[in-house]
């Protein structure tokens, strides 16, 4: 077919395939003309050749260099298709377009199509080449202005609007390949679905370690019984929270024929557990109340806000352990600080529910349960930590000293390894060409195996200006947050930045030899020389 156009008062003809398309046209032919001749001809052809996909006027097309920095500047939460034609990323396009809709507000989706002449540039000079990729698109996201991640996940409206929501949170349930044979809900129709036994969820601790024996039951049953998950977090859900009772998560609730008959409570089941009470599926059996520790027999004094000053005045030994009735560590400590107080001659013990009696516990700066402190003649002397066991108590109030000092931190210790925390960790990295940041929790064992090496590590290269190794602690301050917005799921992780972008994550064997010679390989390679 050919096309005669008016250019600047010049007649020019151009030949195009019957079969293009209007994305074609634009790109393989208009960005051969200049802004005005462009004009004049995109028009006339507009209704001869539509567009291949409608996308969304949402979906911010970039091509220039300047423009892509100042789209990274002004928007914190960025995902940009690169193609390497105009017309690759026809299937993402369509599904982005509907995705951007939906996370309007939250985070913004731009395009780069590689395959013009402005757009080749900008590819060249943020370095990606969308023609490695399998179909000529490539998906990347972008943090605080800067490189966080390719998107790995799969290319699913569900799953692009999970990830541009919280992009450093984990992947849904249903992206898992084991979790095959788990039915996933997305729906308030519960009670219409296929399943018996459906484990309602969200990101605790327990619903993760539940996750996987799940599956595997719904592996091991299916064709029997079907299992289904879903995560009742989102607000829209509330109805069925209050519907199906629940109070935390996970919630296992049992369906007969679409109608929900009771609920299944074994948190420390295995997946054979799972499938020997879906054979005879029981109610669960009524609990007797649990004995509040102040009315249990016991020989420890129980003291109120109200009572603990009188107390003290009237007893010039004391040891007082502030607790809370659902912490798991000071149901452990309960036994032996009861069986201590029972034999103890010297001085008494007592226990005080500072979530009841919050006064004294505001006073005395209570932040953690459990925890012990010893008053001599009604004063504050010492916070024991230690105290634990019946012995460690007796032994204490026969001849109270004071605790050892507490354990030099890692931070506190002199070393090549950098500290950081949210307020420095950005403008540290950016300075560096490498950087490799352990991030970790003191109590960690792993992590307490790792830190020598680590260490070690750092002052191999603590004279490379271009090299840095850096620690976080994910439990101090604000660097919680720091440590979820880089992808932190467990502890110790190792991550490598260069000039402040995310590289890579060391996935690998945690065991000691493997994390000694990971870091090391890595720091020598970053350094051009040989390793062994």
């Amino acid at each position: 077919m050919h096309f005669t156009a008016c250019l600047s008062k010049k007649k020019v003809t151009f030949q195009i395939k019957e079969k293009s398309n209007m994305r074609d046209v634009n790109y393989l032919f208009f960005d051969q003309l200049s802004a005005t001749q462009t004009v004049e001809v995109r028009n006339p052809l507009l209704g001869l050749y539509p567009p291949a996909v409608k996308v969304s006027p949402l979906i911010e097309k970039v091509n220039e260099h300047k423009d892509f920095k100042k789209l990274l500047r002004t928007r914190t939460n960025v995902l940009v298709l690169y193609t390497k034609t105009a017309t690759s990323g026809d299937s993402h396009l369509k599904l982005l377009s509907d995705v951007a809709q939906t996370v309007k507000g939250q985070g913004t989706i731009a395009w780069v199509n590689c395959g013009d002449s402005e757009g080749r540039k900008l590819c060249k000079k943020v370095k990606v080449d969308p023609s490695s990729k399998h179909g000529g698109a490539k998906l990347l996201h972008y943090k605080d202005g800067t490189f966080h991640t390719e998107y790995n996940r799969p290319a699913t409206f569900k799953s692009m609007v999970a990830f541009l929501k919280d992009p450093s949170g984990p992947p849904l349930w249903e992206e898992n390949p084991e979790a095959k044979d788990v039915i996933h809900i997305e729906t308030e129709k519960v009670s219409t679905s296929d399943a018996q036994l459906v484990v309602l969820v969200a990101g605790c601790g327990v619903c993760k370690r539940m996750q996987p024996i799940f599956q595997q039951a719904a592996t091991e049953t299916k064709g029997k019984y079907a299992l289904a998950g879903m995560n009742l977090h989102p607000a829209e859900f509330d109805g069925l929270k209050e519907e199906y009772n629940v109070k935390g998560y996970p919630t296992f609730c049992y369906f007969e024929k679409g109608k929900f008959l009771h609920h299944y409570e074994n948190y420390g089941a295995t997946a054979k557990d799972i499938a020997d009470w879906l054979k005879n599926p029981q109610p669960p059996q009524v609990k007797a109340p649990e004995v509040p520790w102040s009315e249990s027999d016991s020989s420890v004094y129980h003291l109120t806000d109200e009572s603990f000053d009188s107390f003290l005045k009237d007893h010039p030994a004391v040891l007082v352990m502030f607790y809370a009735p659902w912490c798991g560590h000071c149901k452990k400590m309960k036994p032996a600080y009861d069986e201590a107080a029972e034999i103890l001659n010297k001085g008494v013990l007592a226990a005080m529910d500072a979530t009841v009696h919050k006064a004294v516990g505001d006073r005395f700066k209570i932040s953690g349960f459990p925890t012990v402190k010893y008053f001599e003649n009604g004063e504050e002397k010492y916070t024991l930590p230690q105290l634990r066991s019946k012995e460690k108590i007796l032994e204490f109030m026969h001849n109270p000293e004071a605790p050892p000092p507490p354990e030099q931190s890692w931070e506190e210790k002199p070393s090549s390894v950098s500290h950081l925390g949210l307020e420095d960790f950005r403008e540290t990295l950016k300075k560096k060409k490498h950087a490799l940041v352990m991030f970790y929790a003191p109590w960690c064992p792993h992590c307490k195996s790792a830190v020598p090496h680590f260490t070690t590590a750092a002052e191999l290269f603590k004279d490379d200006r271009k090299i840095v190794y850096a620690a976080v602690d994910c439990t101090k301050g604000q660097n919680h947050d720091l440590c979820k917005q880089e992808g932190v799921e467990g502890y110790p992780t190792f991550n490598h930045y260069n000039y402040g972008k995310f590289v890579e994550k060391y996935n690998g064997d945690r065991g000691v030899i493997r994390v000694r010679n990971t870091l090391l390989k890595i720091g020598y390679k970053k350094r051009g020389q040989c390793y062994t």
